[in-house]
Protein backbone atom coordinates (compact mmCIF):
# COMPACT_ATOMS: atom_id res chain seq x y z
CA UNK A 1 0.00 0.00 0.00
CA UNK A 2 0.95 3.62 -0.49
CA UNK A 3 -0.18 5.54 2.60
CA UNK A 4 -0.19 9.30 3.17
CA UNK A 5 -0.68 11.07 6.50
CA UNK A 6 -1.72 14.74 6.71
CA UNK A 7 -0.95 16.79 9.83
CA UNK A 8 0.66 20.19 10.39
CA UNK A 9 2.89 19.23 13.34
CA UNK A 10 5.81 16.78 13.24
CA UNK A 11 7.28 14.54 15.93
CA UNK A 12 9.64 15.00 17.75
CA UNK A 13 9.88 18.72 16.96
CA UNK A 14 6.34 18.96 18.40
CA UNK A 15 5.63 16.47 21.17
CA UNK A 16 1.84 16.17 21.15
CA UNK A 17 -0.24 13.01 21.06
CA UNK A 18 -1.38 13.29 17.42
CA UNK A 19 2.08 13.70 15.89
CA UNK A 20 3.39 10.97 18.20
CA UNK A 21 0.68 8.61 16.91
CA UNK A 22 1.48 9.28 13.24
CA UNK A 23 5.22 8.84 13.84
CA UNK A 24 4.91 5.58 15.79
CA UNK A 25 2.37 4.01 13.44
CA UNK A 26 4.02 5.42 10.32
CA UNK A 27 7.47 3.98 11.05
CA UNK A 28 5.96 0.55 11.70
CA UNK A 29 3.83 0.61 8.56
CA UNK A 30 6.88 1.78 6.57
CA UNK A 31 8.51 -1.62 7.12
CA UNK A 32 6.00 -3.13 4.66
CA UNK A 33 4.42 -0.16 2.86
CA UNK A 34 5.35 3.20 1.32
CA UNK A 35 4.48 5.86 3.86
CA UNK A 36 4.38 9.66 3.31
CA UNK A 37 3.66 12.51 5.71
CA UNK A 38 2.77 16.05 4.58
CA UNK A 39 3.46 18.71 7.19
CA UNK A 40 5.30 22.00 7.74
CA UNK A 41 9.12 22.17 7.35
CA UNK A 42 9.93 21.89 11.05
CA UNK A 43 13.48 20.74 10.18
CA UNK A 44 14.51 23.64 7.89
CA UNK A 45 14.43 24.47 4.18
CA UNK A 46 14.84 21.02 2.64
CA UNK A 47 11.69 19.94 0.75
CA UNK A 48 11.73 16.23 1.62
CA UNK A 49 13.40 14.26 4.40
CA UNK A 50 13.28 10.62 5.48
CA UNK A 51 12.57 9.75 9.11
CA UNK A 52 12.55 6.12 10.24
CA UNK A 53 11.25 4.99 6.87
CA UNK A 54 8.62 7.73 6.58
CA UNK A 55 9.01 10.11 3.61
CA UNK A 56 8.25 13.54 5.11
CA UNK A 57 7.20 16.37 2.76
CA UNK A 58 7.49 19.98 3.93
CA UNK A 59 4.90 22.18 2.24
CA UNK A 60 5.98 25.52 3.83
CA UNK A 61 7.89 26.92 6.79
CA UNK A 62 5.96 26.45 10.06
CA UNK A 63 3.91 29.08 11.83
CA UNK A 64 3.23 29.28 15.57
CA UNK A 65 0.87 26.45 16.48
CA UNK A 66 -0.59 28.33 19.42
CA UNK A 67 -2.00 31.77 20.01
CA UNK A 68 -1.90 32.01 23.81
CA UNK A 69 -3.33 28.75 25.11
CA UNK A 70 -5.36 28.09 21.96
CA UNK A 71 -4.46 26.50 18.64
CA UNK A 72 -3.95 29.26 16.07
CA UNK A 73 -6.71 29.55 13.46
CA UNK A 74 -4.34 31.52 11.23
CA UNK A 75 -1.86 28.63 11.32
CA UNK A 76 -4.58 26.13 10.33
CA UNK A 77 -5.65 28.30 7.40
CA UNK A 78 -2.05 28.76 6.27
CA UNK A 79 -1.37 25.02 6.35
CA UNK A 80 -4.59 24.30 4.46
CA UNK A 81 -3.76 26.89 1.81
CA UNK A 82 -0.26 25.51 1.17
CA UNK A 83 -1.61 21.96 1.24
CA UNK A 84 -4.08 22.89 -1.47
CA UNK A 85 -1.33 24.39 -3.65
CA UNK A 86 1.06 21.44 -3.27
CA UNK A 87 0.93 18.35 -5.40
CA UNK A 88 0.48 15.22 -3.29
CA UNK A 89 1.85 11.81 -4.20
CA UNK A 90 -0.88 9.53 -5.56
CA UNK A 91 -1.73 7.19 -2.70
CA UNK A 92 -4.03 4.29 -1.97
CA UNK A 93 -4.90 5.78 1.43
CA UNK A 94 -4.84 9.37 2.68
CA UNK A 95 -5.27 9.54 6.46
CA UNK A 96 -5.99 13.11 7.54
CA UNK A 97 -6.25 14.05 11.21
CA UNK A 98 -9.54 15.77 12.03
CA UNK A 99 -7.90 18.63 13.94
CA UNK A 100 -7.53 21.49 13.03
CA UNK A 101 -10.45 20.73 10.67
CA UNK A 102 -9.71 23.06 7.74
CA UNK A 103 -6.90 20.88 6.26
CA UNK A 104 -9.40 18.03 5.86
CA UNK A 105 -11.15 20.02 3.13
CA UNK A 106 -7.91 20.60 1.20
CA UNK A 107 -7.17 16.89 1.61
CA UNK A 108 -10.59 16.01 0.21
CA UNK A 109 -9.72 17.91 -2.96
CA UNK A 110 -6.50 15.91 -3.37
CA UNK A 111 -8.27 12.60 -2.69
CA UNK A 112 -10.76 13.33 -5.48
CA UNK A 113 -7.97 14.39 -7.82
CA UNK A 114 -5.88 11.26 -7.21
CA UNK A 115 -8.82 8.88 -6.62
CA UNK A 116 -7.38 7.94 -3.22
CA UNK A 117 -9.41 6.66 -0.29
CA UNK A 118 -9.79 9.47 2.28
CA UNK A 119 -9.83 8.53 5.96
CA UNK A 120 -10.38 11.02 8.77
CA UNK A 121 -8.92 10.14 12.16
CA UNK A 122 -10.81 11.76 15.03
CA UNK A 123 -8.92 12.57 18.24
CA UNK A 124 -11.73 14.58 19.84
CA UNK A 125 -15.24 15.84 19.17
CA UNK A 126 -15.95 19.33 20.50
CA UNK A 127 -19.64 19.94 19.80
CA UNK A 128 -20.96 22.48 22.30
CA UNK A 129 -17.44 23.17 23.58
CA UNK A 130 -16.99 25.45 20.54
CA UNK A 131 -19.08 28.06 22.37
CA UNK A 132 -16.58 28.19 25.23
CA UNK A 133 -13.59 28.06 22.89
CA UNK A 134 -14.41 30.78 20.34
CA UNK A 135 -17.64 32.41 21.59
CA UNK A 136 -19.83 33.99 18.91
CA UNK A 137 -17.91 32.20 16.10
CA UNK A 138 -18.95 28.81 17.52
CA UNK A 139 -21.50 28.01 14.74
CA UNK A 140 -18.70 28.21 12.15
CA UNK A 141 -16.50 25.85 14.17
CA UNK A 142 -19.36 23.40 14.68
CA UNK A 143 -20.14 23.45 10.95
CA UNK A 144 -16.51 22.70 10.01
CA UNK A 145 -16.44 19.84 12.52
CA UNK A 146 -19.80 18.24 11.79
CA UNK A 147 -19.41 18.55 8.02
CA UNK A 148 -16.32 16.31 8.14
CA UNK A 149 -18.73 13.40 8.52
CA UNK A 150 -20.05 14.15 5.03
CA UNK A 151 -16.78 14.31 3.08
CA UNK A 152 -15.91 10.62 3.50
CA UNK A 153 -17.43 7.38 4.76
CA UNK A 154 -14.15 6.27 6.34
CA UNK A 155 -13.68 7.41 9.95
CA UNK A 156 -11.30 6.27 12.70
CA UNK A 157 -11.76 7.32 16.34
CA UNK A 158 -9.08 6.96 19.02
CA UNK A 159 -11.33 6.84 22.09
CA UNK A 160 -14.70 5.49 23.22
CA UNK A 161 -15.72 9.00 24.28
CA UNK A 162 -15.25 10.39 20.76
CA UNK A 163 -16.98 7.31 19.32
CA UNK A 164 -20.02 7.89 21.56
CA UNK A 165 -20.22 11.59 20.62
CA UNK A 166 -19.95 10.98 16.87
CA UNK A 167 -22.40 8.07 16.93
CA UNK A 168 -25.09 10.47 18.16
CA UNK A 169 -24.64 12.53 14.98
CA UNK A 170 -24.30 9.85 12.32
CA UNK A 171 -24.76 6.11 11.94
CA UNK A 172 -21.53 5.66 9.97
CA UNK A 173 -19.35 2.65 10.72
CA UNK A 174 -16.69 4.26 12.93
CA UNK A 175 -13.62 2.16 13.71
CA UNK A 176 -11.99 2.45 17.13
CA UNK A 177 -8.19 2.29 16.85
CA UNK A 178 -6.63 3.78 20.00
CA UNK A 179 -3.26 5.36 20.61
CA UNK A 180 -0.46 3.33 22.11
CA UNK A 181 2.96 3.10 23.73
CA UNK A 182 6.34 1.54 22.98
CA UNK A 183 6.38 -0.90 25.89
CA UNK A 184 9.84 -2.39 25.26
CA UNK A 185 11.45 1.03 24.98
CA UNK A 186 9.79 2.27 28.15
CA UNK A 187 10.84 -0.81 30.09
CA UNK A 188 14.50 -0.22 29.17
CA UNK A 189 14.50 3.27 30.75
CA UNK A 190 15.81 3.57 34.31
CA UNK A 191 14.29 5.85 36.93
CA UNK A 192 15.76 9.32 37.51
CA UNK A 193 18.00 10.09 40.50
CA UNK A 194 15.71 13.00 41.45
CA UNK A 195 12.59 11.58 43.11
CA UNK A 196 9.10 13.07 43.35
CA UNK A 197 6.13 11.52 45.13
CA UNK A 198 3.82 12.60 42.30
CA UNK A 199 4.40 13.84 38.77
CA UNK A 200 2.44 15.78 36.14
CA UNK A 201 3.26 15.75 32.42
CA UNK A 202 1.65 18.09 29.91
CA UNK A 203 1.47 21.53 28.36
CA UNK A 204 0.74 24.24 30.94
CA UNK A 205 -2.55 25.47 29.51
CA UNK A 206 -5.90 26.15 31.11
CA UNK A 207 -7.80 22.93 30.34
CA UNK A 208 -5.00 20.81 31.82
CA UNK A 209 -6.41 22.01 35.16
CA UNK A 210 -3.08 22.34 36.98
CA UNK A 211 -4.38 24.98 39.40
CA UNK A 212 -6.83 22.33 40.63
CA UNK A 213 -3.90 19.95 41.12
CA UNK A 214 -1.92 22.52 43.12
CA UNK A 215 -4.87 23.19 45.42
CA UNK A 216 -5.13 19.42 45.95
CA UNK A 217 -1.46 19.34 46.97
CA UNK A 218 -2.31 21.91 49.66
CA UNK A 219 -4.72 19.34 51.17
CA UNK A 220 -2.07 16.60 51.01
CA UNK A 221 0.55 18.84 52.61
CA UNK A 222 -1.47 19.12 55.82
CA UNK A 223 -0.94 15.38 56.50
CA UNK A 224 2.24 14.82 54.44
CA UNK A 225 4.29 18.05 54.79
CA UNK A 226 7.19 16.64 52.73
CA UNK A 227 5.05 15.38 49.80
CA UNK A 228 6.56 16.54 46.49
CA UNK A 229 5.12 17.14 43.02
CA UNK A 230 7.19 17.49 39.84
CA UNK A 231 5.59 19.35 36.91
CA UNK A 232 7.00 18.47 33.48
CA UNK A 233 6.02 20.84 30.69
CA UNK A 234 5.72 24.52 29.89
CA UNK A 235 3.17 26.91 28.47
CA UNK A 236 1.31 30.22 28.87
CA UNK A 237 -0.05 29.35 32.34
CA UNK A 238 3.37 28.85 33.94
CA UNK A 239 3.82 32.27 35.59
CA UNK A 240 0.27 32.18 36.91
CA UNK A 241 0.84 28.70 38.36
CA UNK A 242 4.16 29.68 39.94
CA UNK A 243 2.38 32.59 41.62
CA UNK A 244 -0.35 30.22 42.86
CA UNK A 245 2.29 27.91 44.37
CA UNK A 246 3.59 30.83 46.46
CA UNK A 247 0.07 31.93 47.46
CA UNK A 248 -0.77 28.39 48.62
CA UNK A 249 2.49 28.13 50.55
CA UNK A 250 3.54 24.93 48.80
CA UNK A 251 6.72 26.24 47.11
CA UNK A 252 8.80 23.62 48.99
CA UNK A 253 6.52 20.85 47.66
CA UNK A 254 6.33 21.73 43.96
CA UNK A 255 9.09 21.80 41.34
CA UNK A 256 8.59 23.10 37.78
CA UNK A 257 10.87 21.01 35.56
CA UNK A 258 9.94 22.64 32.22
CA UNK A 259 10.14 20.80 28.90
CA UNK A 260 12.66 17.97 29.04
CA UNK A 261 15.17 17.22 26.28
CA UNK A 262 13.90 13.75 25.40
CA UNK A 263 11.05 11.32 25.80
CA UNK A 264 13.40 9.05 27.77
CA UNK A 265 13.96 11.87 30.28
CA UNK A 266 10.18 12.17 30.79
CA UNK A 267 9.89 8.42 31.42
CA UNK A 268 12.84 8.58 33.84
CA UNK A 269 10.98 11.13 35.97
CA UNK A 270 7.69 9.20 35.76
CA UNK A 271 9.50 6.07 36.97
CA UNK A 272 11.08 8.00 39.85
CA UNK A 273 7.61 8.95 41.16
CA UNK A 274 4.83 6.90 42.73
CA UNK A 275 1.78 8.36 40.98
CA UNK A 276 0.99 10.33 37.82
CA UNK A 277 -1.54 13.10 38.44
CA UNK A 278 -3.62 13.97 35.39
CA UNK A 279 -6.55 16.31 36.17
CA UNK A 280 -7.16 17.40 32.55
CA UNK A 281 -10.70 18.62 31.77
CA UNK A 282 -10.42 17.94 28.03
CA UNK A 283 -8.37 15.09 26.63
CA UNK A 284 -8.76 13.31 23.31
CA UNK A 285 -6.90 10.27 24.63
CA UNK A 286 -4.02 10.78 27.08
CA UNK A 287 -0.99 8.77 25.92
CA UNK A 288 0.93 9.79 29.06
CA UNK A 289 -1.56 7.74 31.12
CA UNK A 290 -0.49 4.60 29.25
CA UNK A 291 3.18 5.61 29.47
CA UNK A 292 2.86 5.89 33.25
CA UNK A 293 1.14 2.49 33.46
CA UNK A 294 3.81 0.95 31.21
CA UNK A 295 6.33 2.37 33.72
CA UNK A 296 4.45 0.56 36.50
CA UNK A 297 3.00 3.81 37.88
CA UNK A 298 -0.73 4.27 38.70
CA UNK A 299 -2.62 7.34 37.46
CA UNK A 300 -5.19 9.62 39.09
CA UNK A 301 -7.45 11.51 36.69
CA UNK A 302 -10.82 13.28 36.92
CA UNK A 303 -14.37 12.48 35.93
CA UNK A 304 -14.79 15.39 33.50
CA UNK A 305 -17.22 15.04 30.55
CA UNK A 306 -14.56 15.73 27.87
CA UNK A 307 -11.73 13.78 29.50
CA UNK A 308 -11.25 10.60 27.41
CA UNK A 309 -8.25 9.52 29.50
CA UNK A 310 -10.57 8.32 32.27
CA UNK A 311 -11.65 5.38 30.08
CA UNK A 312 -8.07 4.05 30.31
CA UNK A 313 -8.39 3.65 34.09
CA UNK A 314 -9.79 0.61 35.89
CA UNK A 315 -10.25 2.01 39.42
CA UNK A 316 -8.16 0.19 41.97
CA UNK A 317 -6.20 -1.66 39.26
CA UNK A 318 -4.10 0.92 37.38
CA UNK A 319 -5.25 4.14 39.04
CA UNK A 320 -8.26 6.07 40.28
CA UNK A 321 -10.89 8.47 38.90
CA UNK A 322 -11.77 11.43 41.12
CA UNK A 323 -14.73 13.77 41.07
CA UNK A 324 -13.93 17.42 40.33
CA UNK A 325 -13.24 18.25 43.94
CA UNK A 326 -9.77 19.13 45.23
CA UNK A 327 -10.16 17.21 48.50
CA UNK A 328 -11.40 14.10 46.65
CA UNK A 329 -8.52 14.37 44.17
CA UNK A 330 -6.04 14.66 47.05
CA UNK A 331 -7.51 11.54 48.67
CA UNK A 332 -7.22 9.57 45.40
CA UNK A 333 -3.60 10.71 44.97
CA UNK A 334 -2.76 9.43 48.44
CA UNK A 335 -4.60 6.17 47.76
CA UNK A 336 -2.52 5.61 44.61
CA UNK A 337 0.64 6.73 46.43
CA UNK A 338 0.12 4.24 49.25
CA UNK A 339 -0.76 1.35 46.88
CA UNK A 340 1.70 2.19 44.10
CA UNK A 341 4.01 -0.78 44.64
CA UNK A 342 1.10 -3.28 44.81
CA UNK A 343 -0.39 -1.91 41.56
CA UNK A 344 2.84 -2.01 39.53
CA UNK A 345 2.39 -5.39 37.80
CA UNK A 346 -1.28 -4.77 36.96
CA UNK A 347 -0.44 -1.33 35.52
CA UNK A 348 2.11 -2.88 33.15
CA UNK A 349 -0.23 -5.70 32.10
CA UNK A 350 -3.02 -3.24 31.26
CA UNK A 351 -0.61 -1.08 29.23
CA UNK A 352 0.69 -4.10 27.32
CA UNK A 353 -2.40 -4.39 25.09
CA UNK A 354 -1.77 -0.83 23.83
CA UNK A 355 1.69 -1.54 22.42
CA UNK A 356 2.22 0.34 19.13
CA UNK A 357 3.04 -2.93 17.32
CA UNK A 358 -0.45 -4.22 18.15
CA UNK A 359 -2.11 -0.93 17.16
CA UNK A 360 -0.17 -0.76 13.86
CA UNK A 361 -1.46 -4.19 12.84
CA UNK A 362 -5.02 -3.10 13.58
CA UNK A 363 -4.57 0.04 11.47
CA UNK A 364 -3.03 -1.92 8.59
CA UNK A 365 -5.98 -4.33 8.63
CA UNK A 366 -8.42 -1.40 8.61
CA UNK A 367 -6.70 0.20 5.60
CA UNK A 368 -6.82 -3.12 3.74
CA UNK A 369 -10.53 -3.41 4.52
CA UNK A 370 -11.23 0.07 3.12
CA UNK A 371 -9.39 -0.75 -0.10
CA UNK A 372 -11.12 -4.14 -0.49
CA UNK A 373 -14.53 -2.44 -0.44
CA UNK A 374 -13.69 -0.29 -3.48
Amino acid sequence: MKITFIYDALYPEVKGGVEKRIYELGKRLAKKHEVHWYTFKWWGDKEIIERDGIIVHGIALPKNLYSGDRRSIREAIDFSFHLLLNRLEKSDIIDCQEFPYIPCYSTKFHSLLSKSELIITWHEYWGEYWREYIGHSAPFGKFLENNLLKITNNHIVVSKLTLANLSKLDSKNFSLIPNGIDLKRIQKVRSHDVKHDAIFVGRLIKHKNIGFLLRSIKFIRSDYPDFTLGIIGDGPERKKLEKLVKELGIYNNVEFLGFLDSHEAVIEHIKSSKVLTFPSLREGFGIVVLEANASGIPVVTVNAPMNASKELIIPGKNGYISELNEKSFAEKILLAYENSRKMKRTCINIARKYDWDVIAKRLEKYYEGVLSEH
